[in-house]
């Protein structure tokens, strides 16, 4: 049996609709820039070939309905995303045939961005780990278990903000669809049941401010509901 010099920290977990049984996050996977209208309204150019990627700690995940204001930011953002959760039948070679084996469940989540501290590491073009990996960026649903889920392309992920909605994209929009994006994470990581996959988010971008209350969803599918605290 392992000792330790000291207890180590709660891993991450996450809750699945329907059973009492808890999601062990292993890590978080994100796609950048995955909707062409976001790149846009970013102002660069959508990827071609291959996905963007980058990465939030395994206990940045929350859920709670009060999602606090990071500090060290007057500009945190919103971004709406499709959550792929991978479970332990993963393929010892992914293909885009065999890709959707590996997945476990679904979600919907938001990955929170100081979009100032982003900006400013842009400008001076150096990474942007603390716009994107700070404590709670990564608010999300309760798992969908994948057997109870039909997504099509004609899905739709939305966001609302106190009560106005500012984004919804059909999840056809995206550049690159889910099979795409574990073909090329599994070349470039060795892909883990527990692993979360934030898929990329649409149009509409905007800041959160104390106080704004937001629903995130994936219709037909889940839904969560929040406050910035």
């Amino acid at each position: 049996m392992q000792s330790f010099v000291f207890l180590p920290p709660p891993r991450a977990t996450v809750s699945i609709s329907g059973i009492s049984e808890r999601f062990p996050v292993h890590r978080i996977y994100c796609v950048g820039r995955n909707f062409a209208e976001h790149a846009r309204e970013m102002g660069a150019e959508a990827p071609k070939g291959t996905p963007v990627f980058f990465m939030k700690p395994a206990d940045a995940v929350i859920q709670s309905h009060d999602i606090p204001y990071p500090t060290q930011t007057g500009d945190l953002h919103h971004e709406v995303e499709l959550v792929v959760a991978l479970g332990p039948d993963i393929p010892e070679r992914i293909t885009a045939e065999n890709a959707l084996q590996a997945v476990f469940a679904y979600g919907v989540g938001l990955d929170l961005t100081r979009r100032d501290l982003q900006a400013a590491a842009k400008e001076k073009r150096l990474p942007w780990d603390t716009a994107k990996g700070f404590d709670a960026s990564a608010p999300l649903s309760a798992l969908v278990l994948k057997d109870g889920v039909a997504l099509s392309a004609h899905t739709c992920l939305s966001l609302q903000v106190n009560g106005v909605e500012r984004q919804r994209a059909e999840l056809g929009d995206m550049i690159f669809p889910v099979q795409d994006i574990l073909v090329e994470l599994s070349g470039l990581f060795r892909l883990t049941a527990g692993d979360l996959i934030f898929m990329g988010t649409p149009a509409g971008v905007a800041a959160l401010h104390k106080g704004d209350t937001f629903t995130a969803a994936l219709d037909g599918v889940v839904s969560f509901s929040g406050s910035i605290i």
